[in-house]
């Protein structure tokens, strides 16, 4: 069986607007989180308490996210100030 090449090179990864769109992204998970604290004990009656502590552990798993992100895209920034100056 022969083995399989491309036939092209893969395109370039496209980039968008990723620190904004994870800061929206954990925003959002917090809004919900307060929500639905209004609504603890009704969530308790019915068993869905973790819809409650998803909502946080989405908003905290978020803050790791803009730390990363963030740290991610200062790094890109370096790194073509580094190409550019070394040309």
């Amino acid at each position: 069986m022969a083995k399989w090449t491309p036939k092209h090179e893969a395109p370039e990864p496209l980039e968008g607007p990723v620190v904004a769109t994870i800061t929206g992204g954990t925003i959002l998970w917090f809004v919900l989180f307060l929500v639905q604290l209004p609504f603890y004990g009704w969530f308790d009656d019915h068993g869905h308490t973790w819809w409650v502590w998803t909502c946080l552990a989405g908003a905290g798993l978020g803050l790791i996210g803009i730390w990363y992100v963030r740290g991610r895209d200062a790094a890109i920034k370096r790194d073509a100030a580094a190409r550019t100056s070394t040309e």
